[in-house]
């Protein structure tokens, strides 16, 4: 008569560390794409005509350490859960892209809010300076183009499409991280 042994399929503790090590991956990633970048930038005769040039290169940057930093991440994850059959360890390594994309936008939004705390407290200090009524009042007439309106739109656009695919190649990764990862479960034979 055949035994089925029960055990939880996802496996937090490995999880957190495919996390661990996929935002660790990011930043040094991130860093040394900064370094790469200011360094080119800082080499060149005209550094203003090279700024979009600059700019496509951090996009592409950014694509690629995600991928490297979330493939190493699932392997990770796979490695660190012991033997497994390939689709749950590629269940383990979706739960990694998922809270990795959690914890990174949180990340984000709390230092975000802290950069705009900190300049906040800045412009309060200079505001405060600057003598009543010498400011325009906008509210009473905001005059903004309608082109102006569907150029920040269509940036809006693209941002949001950029997102939803980077997202969907991360997941991919870590999914072909995990999958890389996974060591076959052993088999007893009696």
């Amino acid at each position: 008569m055949p035994v089925a042994e029960y055990h939880d399929l996802v496996r937090w503790g490995p999880i957190l560390s495919g996390l661990v090590i996929a935002i660790a991956t990011q930043l040094v990633l991130t860093g040394i794409g900064a370094a790469i970048g200011l360094t080119t930038l800082a080499n060149t005769a005209t550094p203003q005509g090279n700024a979009s040039e600059v700019g496509t290169a951090v996009g592409i940057w950014s694509i690629i350490s995600l991928l490297i930093s979330l493939f190493i991440g699932g392997w990770v994850t796979a490695r660190a859960c012991g033997p497994m059959n390939r689709k749950t360890a590629m269940l383990n390594g979706a739960i990694l892209w998922a809270t990795t994309l959690a914890v990174s936008a949180w990340l984000l939004s709390t230092g975000v809010a802290g950069a705009f705390g900190l300049v906040a407290q800045g412009a309060d200090a200079v505001i405060n300076q600057v003598p009543t009524g010498s400011l325009p009042d906008v509210t009473q007439n905001p005059n903004v183009p309608p082109e102006q309106v569907q150029n920040a739109a269509g940036n809006a656009a693209k941002v949001g499409w950029s997102f939803a695919l980077g997202s969907l190649l991360g997941l991919i990764a870590a999914l072909a991280g995990s999958a890389t990862g996974a060591r076959s479960p052993r088999t007893a034979t009696r």
